[in-house]
This record gives structure tokens, C-alpha cells and sequence, in this order.
């Protein structure tokens, strides 16, 4: 009788069994407020496929209370919506928390955008938008937020008399102490990094918001807009942080004051 055939051998040095790439999302729990319950499902669906956990609420007073009993990473906010809106979620976990949110809405005026990030929302994404670019946005907002909790807790006055807390996202301008967003502090901070030197918007978008794109260079505008009405004592006039026609922005080191 013919000796049975022998199955080939794997090689030593090739594993037997292969280890599946995780998912981007894998381990990450994702908070989607939305009172539209089309929108409200397809979000969820998007970010599952991605591998994240997904819980969902239908108005904001449910996201609050959600947000209280859970421990979330992430947290996608409807602005639009009855009742408790999109800015007053933002408000209230923002006492509490530094977890990245990310604005959804309609809304593309000025005011409005310049509102949800002053409330400390990470980013807005106007709609109408389509799923890639909301999958970079989510990534960009979560590379960011990892990027500064590396950063050890440190104080520093090398830019004229700002001197920055990286662990309470403080600052203490000519003897005054304030708070500043989660962006507000991570624009300062990168700036600071830069100091005299011209820094265009893309590279803003790309060391702040963790992306590099032409068409969100408002979102850059916006942040310094607001971010000169804490840092300069006349916004319209700035002397700190200054505007470089064709180039970006560039924050002076200046004399600390008398």
C-alpha cells in the first residue's frame, strides 16, 4: 500500500496562525447624540464598521445622563436639536471632562462655529459631508487628543509674559490666570513651540487638528479670532499674535510686562 502523502510543513519562521490588524476604532467607546433618527443610525453603523463601541442618544438631556454613567473616548454632538441643544451638551461636559467632541451640524455661519469651539468642541464638520471625511476628522481629533496627553506637566515663559499650564490647559497673561478650550491651548501651545517664526494655516491644521486640508483654513481663522480676544488687550489690534498677509501667523515674543 502507497504511504499516504504528508501535508507540507509551515516553515519555522511563519506563524501558524496570523493576527488580524485591529480595526482604527477597536477599544474605543463613541457617544452619537442626534435627534434624527436616520442620521442618528447611520453615524452609529459608520463608526461600528470602524470598530468602535457605539452608544447613541436621541436628545441631549439623554447624552448628559448617558455621559454621567459611562466613560466614553469619544463624542459626536448634533447641534440642532430640541430642547437641550448641541452647545449646552458641549457646555456641560466640558465642566467635567476633556473628552474629544465633535460638532455635527448644518450651521456654517461664522458665529456659530466660533461659538461651539469657544464652548471647547475639538472640531465641527458642517453637513452636508460624506463618511471619509468624517472618518478623518474622527481619527484627526483622536491622534490629536493623544498627542497631549503625552505631553508631561510643565510651565512655560519663553513667549513674552504668557506662561502656560499644560496640565490645567491654563494660562497666566501678565499676572492673570485663565482658562482656554482644549484647542485654544493646543493653537497656543504650538505656536509657542514657534515662537517669531511665520506658521501657515495648513501646518495649523495639520500640528493642531491632526489634518492638513485648504478647505477647513477657516476653522484655523476662527480659532485665532477667538483665541486673540483672551491673549491681546484690543483683538481687532494684535500685537501677540499677528497676522503674516499670504503667509499665516506668527506670535511675537515681547518684554514681559512692567
Amino acid at each position: 500500500m502507497k504511504p499516504a502523502e504528508q501535508l507540507p510543513q509551515t516553515p519555522p519562521d511563519e506563524p501558524v496562525n496570523r493576527a488580524v490588524a485591529p480595526k482604527p476604532g477597536q477599544g474605543l467607546h463613541v457617544l452619537v447624540v442626534d435627534d434624527e433618527p436616520v442620521m442618528c443610525n447611520l453615524l452609529a453603523r459608520s463608526m461600528q464598521q470602524l470598530g468602535y463601541t457605539v452608544t447613541t442618544a436621541a436628545s441631549g438631556e439623554e447624552a448628559v445622563e448617558l455621559f454621567a454613567k459611562h466613560k466614553f473616548d469619544l463624542v459626536m454632538l448634533d447641534v440642532l436639536m430640541p430642547g437641550m441643544d448641541g452647545f449646552e451638551v458641549c457646555s456641560r461636559l466640558r465642566r467635567t471632562s476633556d473628552v474629544p467632541i465633535c460638532m455635527l451640524t448644518s450651521l456654517n455661519r461664522p458665529d456659530d462655529i466660533i461659538r461651539g469651539l469657544d464652548l471647547g468642541a475639538d472640531n465641527y464638520i458642517t453637513k452636508p459631508f460624506n463618511f471619509k471625511e468624517l472618518e478623518a476628522r474622527v481619527r484627526a481629533v483622536l491622534r490629536r487628543t493623544a498627542h497631549m496627553s503625552g505631553f508631561a506637566e510643565f510651565e512655560v515663559a519663553a513667549v513674552g509674559d504668557i506662561i502656560l499650564y499644560n496640565a490645567s490647559h491654563e494660562i497666566s497673561l501678565a499676572g492673570r490666570r485663565m482658562e482656554l478650550t482644549p484647542t485654544e491651548f493646543a493653537l497656543l501651545r504650538y505656536l509657542a513651540s514657534q515662537a517669531d517664526r511665520p506658521v501657515g494655516k495648513e501646518e495649523l491644521l495639520q500640528e493642531v487638528w491632526g489634518y492638513a486640508d485648504a478647505e477647513n483654513s477657516n476653522l484655523v481663522e476662527l480659532a485665532i479670532r477667538r483665541l486673540r480676544t483672551k491673549i491681546e488687550e484690543d483683538a481687532s489690534r494684535p500685537k501677540r499674535l499677528v497676522t503674516m498677509r499670504g503667509i499665516g501667523y506668527r506670535l511675537n515674543s515681547m518684554p514681559a510686562a512692567t
